[in-house]
């Protein structure tokens, strides 16, 4: 059985196993169990349900797995021949999820 859900802005196409890497949850730790209600579809073929916009009653719920950074991002600035820089960096906080259960 396959779901589409949004979270965090960004949707998924996922089924059960699958692992996915997406902004990290504040207050939750490796371990935790997440639960997605903004289920747009679920099922496949001909007997998969589509939302309008969400499906209801579908969750789909997921482990964290790990909370980790992502690679760094660096943002340079330059004005030529005035003299002005402005060196930054970002990382991301990420979270690596991994889909145990659908239901519909």
């Amino acid at each position: 059985m396959k779901a589409t859900f949004i979270t965090s802005g960004r949707q998924f196409t996922v089924k059960p196993g699958d692992v996915l890497i997406v902004n990290q949850y504040p207050g939750k730790n490796k371990g935790d169990l997440l639960t997605f209600d903004q289920v747009l579809l679920v099922g496949e073929g001909a007997d998969a349900k589509i939302g309008t916009p969400t499906v209801a009653g579908a969750t789909v719920t997921a482990k964290i797995l790990e909370n980790k950074r992502g690679e760094k991002i660096d943002i340079f600035k330059h004005r030529r021949r005035k003299g002005y820089y402005r060196r930054r960096g970002h990382r991301q906080e990420l979270s690596v999820i991994k889909v145990e259960t659908i239901s519909a």
